[in-house]
């Protein structure tokens, strides 16, 4: 792997591109992108199947095949802090201890996603999140992805909400081969309850089912999905606590006998606050801001996301008087920014 990490690194300088080597790999083993002084292959990036299993089985409560490893919130802080939830403890589903520590990497390191084409195709119908639960949490996983300190990856169509499933098909031309795919997709499923009879990949149908109808993004709900996905790029570009892939002035927290987390950021004088409520009940929590005046740039729950409208959270808190605390909805998510030069910008990009 560092061989290969070298000869791609090498071609891209010559033909004057940056060119990354990131690794799709769930064995959680931090010699994948540990630097060669120890003792590893210096990836740029892998995948971090952790933490969509987490976001998964929470918002989903599936708890079938490699899912029964998930489910705890807490692990959705650790992927938060270190990368791997899986780093070295016991795996019941796979029946042996699994990975290895990861906190000394940094989190640009990891790339996170809640949908991707292997954990929506390896369905047996490649149903989407967006069937499988409520719209308020499709914003709510769109939130902890693209404000975390991690690479987002987004699977097509799921920034509005695509609603065609995507299932796994081939082109084979070869009968045997195409008979072994069908069999390892069948004996795939078993360790899952899933109902039904898997879709055949070599059927034409499979694949003109898995066509995706961009005409969504432009209808109800979907459309507001889809500007709510743009102004989490927006604000992730723009806020400098939110740019950087860096754990350094990051807090992640749990508040006690909730679902509820409290994200800080903070860079270069830049800070920012966000709570998201994985529970499908709402939540009252204290916000413990630091001190100063905080502005709210998002509600996950506004009218302009297609959700019930506020839950109460004011404009501005000043922070440093009497805690208060405040109700967080069901799957939303909330996020502050200390108001200083820049305060407006909640104003300008039209956040809330």
């Amino acid at each position: 792997l560092f061989d290969l990490r070298e000869a791609v690194h090498r071609q891209g300088k010559k033909l004057g591109r940056t060119v990354a080597v990131i690794a799709e790999s769930d064995l959680n083993d931090a010699r994948v992108l540990n630097s060669s002084s120890r003792g590893g292959y210096d990836l740029d990036a892998q995948w971090n199947d952790d933490f969509h299993h987490c976001v998964h089985a929470v918002l989903t409560g599936e708890r079938d095949g490699y899912y029964q490893d998930f489910g705890d919130i807490r692990q959705l802080v650790k992927a938060l802090q270190e990368g791997f939830v899986y780093s070295g403890q016991y795996s019941v589903y796979r029946k042996r201890r699994h990975g290895s520590p990861s906190k000394h990497l940094p989190p640009g390191k990891f790339v996170v996603f809640s949908q991707n084409h292997d954990q929506v195709g390896n369905r047996m119908a490649g149903d989407r999140l967006i069937g499988l639960a409520p719209f308020e949490a499709l914003k709510l996983s769109a939130g902890i992805n693209l404000l975390s300190p991690n690479l987002p990856l987004l699977f097509m169509g799921e920034e509005y909400g695509e609603k065609a499933p995507f299932q796994y098909f081939v082109d084979h031309s070869d009968r045997e081969l195409i008979e072994a795919v069908r069999r390892g997709r069948r004996e795939e499923f078993a360790a899952f309850q899933w109902e039904g009879e898997a879709p055949d990949p070599r059927d034409e149908a499979t694949f003109l089912r898995s066509k995706i109808d961009l005409g969504l993004r432009h209808q109800g709900n979907h459309r507001a999905l889809f500007d709510l996905y743009k102004m989490l790029i927006k604000l992730r570009k723009e806020v400098p606590s939110l740019s950087v892939l860096t754990r350094k002035g990051m807090e992640a927290r749990l508040f006690e006998g909730t679902k509820a987390i409290r994200v800080k950021r903070e860079h270069g004088g830049d800070r920012v606050v966000c709570f998201f409520n994985f529970d499908s009940r709402p939540v009252n929590v204290s916000p413990s801001l630091g001190d100063g005046l905080w502005q709210r740039i998002l509600e996950s729950a506004s009218e302009r996301w297609g959700g019930p409208g506020g839950t109460g959270w004011p404009e501005f808190i000043r922070s440093g008087g009497p805690e208060t605390s405040f109700n967080l909805g069901a799957y939303g998510f909330v996020l502050y920014r200390q108001a200083g030069p820049n305060k407006g910008l909640a104003e300008r990009s039209g956040v809330s």
